[in-house]
Formats: structure tokens, sequence, C-alpha cells
């Protein structure tokens, strides 16, 4: 996906959005697991152990509700057992999102599905509890068809529907593509690749006027948005199909995050401003 064109840093005003009075967003983690800063960011420290969140994102929305991302599930053991040895990692498991959900008393019928931003198991584990719809482009689907790195999204998606969307919308915010799933701005999934070919970013817009980049694995860790540090070069390597195209994405992001609050996936602290699932969950028309 690597372009002779120069990229693109967004710099002009943020697009509009008229996100509706009842949308809310809240985050659902469930669960960790723990690297060395030296394997996750350039310049990270041995010494330096980061907890990786595996975090799925629930945002309302009077047109149905979509999680960004699914954590762990509830056989998140046997997902990992079928990696590489080298991408094993000690981890801790929380519960699940359908736990969470079904706990607060949430209404599932109002769940669309499940947003991927990419199809590696750390975002898809917990499918083999959800058992919802996958909403995913055609470069990712794609890919977890035939990528050695795709089998647990194979396994943990198997009987389930799918959403196929198509990024067919203009460019957003820098990105090259987009969809704009209700329409009204609120909730904007826009092409990253690199990282796989299909992974995107997801923008989400708040009533408030708040407004968040969930950037899937564009960088593991803040550092990445902070300080501008990659991928170590044997991660890039194994983690991505396009390092320059991370690249573009990473700063694409950067660019944005004096407008927006910029979510790497896997960044703990990141999630710390989105708030808990509350319970008893307010389900509307209830």
């Amino acid at each position: 996906m690597t372009s002779s064109q120069p990229p693109t840093f967004w710099q002009g005003p943020l697009p509009d959005a008229s996100p509706p009075a009842g949308m809310a967003m809240y985050q659902l983690p469930t669960g960790t697991y723990s690297t060395r800063a030296a394997f996750a960011v350039t310049g990270g420290s041995f010494r330096d152990k980061r907890r990786f969140a595996a975090t799925a994102v629930l945002i309302t929305h009077p047109a149905g509700d979509l999680l960004i991302d699914a954590g762990f599930g509830e056989h998140v053991g046997e997902h990992m057992a079928m990696l590489a040895r080298i991408e094993r990692a000690p981890h801790e498991q929380g519960e699940t999102v359908a736990q969470q959900l079904d706990a607060a008393g949430y209404d599932r019928s109002r769940l669309l599905g499940v947003l991927v931003t990419h199809v590696h198991w750390d975002h898809v584990s917990g499918l083999d509890s959800l058992r919802v719809p996958v909403w995913i482009n055609d470069r990712e689907r794609r890919y977890a068809a035939d990528d050695s790195h795709g089998a647990v999204f194979r396994a943990v998606s198997k009987g389930l529907q799918v959403h196929e969307y198509a990024l067919d919308g203009p460019p957003y915010l820098g990105f090259p593509a987009s969809y704009d799933v209700h329409g009204d701005g609120s909730v904007v999934v826009a092409l990253a690749g690199g990282h796989t070919d299909g992974s995107v970013v997801v923008f989400v817009t708040l009533p408030s006027g708040d407004r968040y980049a969930f950037i899937g694995d564009l960088t593991w860790q803040m550092d990445g948005i902070t300080r501008g540090a990659e991928r170590p070069w044997l991660l890039r390597r194994v983690a991505d199909v396009d390092a320059e195209t991370v690249r573009t994405g990473l700063g694409r992001s950067i660019a944005l995050s004096r407008l927006m609050q910029i979510v790497p996936a896997h960044d703990v602290g990141a999630y710390g401003a989105i708030p808990a699932l509350p319970s008893p969950f307010p389900n509307p028309g209830r």
C-alpha cells in the first residue's frame, strides 16, 4: 500500500459532525498482557514492563450500538496457544465483554455488532462469547482469510454473520478513504492499512464535542504519539505488512493529537477519560 505521493497530515478545521443527544461511549477492559517496553517502542527499556490493554469500547447510538473490538474472550488461553511461541505473553484475564454487558443488564438486542480495527487475536478473542455480527471491510476480510495472523479470527468468527462495509467515502482527516457509519459524522471509519491490509482508525465524536481516534495498532503505546516512537525494527518486520504505511498513519495520528484524544489500542492509560459501563445500564425505552 506504499504510495509515491507524500503523506497528507491534517491541518484544517475538523469536519462537521452531528452526534445525537442519546449517544454515549464506555470502556470495557477485559484483561491485559505484559511485555517489555524494549519490545513495544523504539528506545524502550528492558526494565520497563508494559501492561498491554485488551479493551473494547461500546458506542451507544439511537440508530444502534457498536463495539470497537472485542477484547479477551472466554477461551483466551486457547487463543493464545494458537500463536507462534514468540508472540505469547503472560496475561491476566478479566471479565469478558459479554459478561460485563450481561452483568449491567444491557439489552443486547441493541448491539449491531463488533467493528474490528483489525483481526489480530487480541482484538477479536471476545467474539467467542459475543456471537454478534462482525463489521469488517473487504481488504481486512481477505487478509483474515489468508494470513497466519488471522487464525484466531477464523476460529472465533466461524458461523457469525459478517457485515462487510465499503470504504468508499472521501478522505477523512488525512486518511485516504472513509465510511460514515450512521451518516451523521458521529462514527467514521477510515482506512489506515499497514499493520494489516485493511486495518482502520475509528473516529468518534460525542454530543459534548469531545473527539476520539481509536487507532488500533498504528502504535501500541502512547510513546508513539508523544515522541513519535515506532515499533522496534524487528517487531515492525514481524507485526506489520507495510511498515512505511504504518509510519505514515502514525504521522497522521500525531498531527491530530492536538485536536482530539488519540487511543492506541493497547495503552491502558489512553482509556482513562472514557467512563466504565454503568450498572444498571440505562437501556432506552425501559
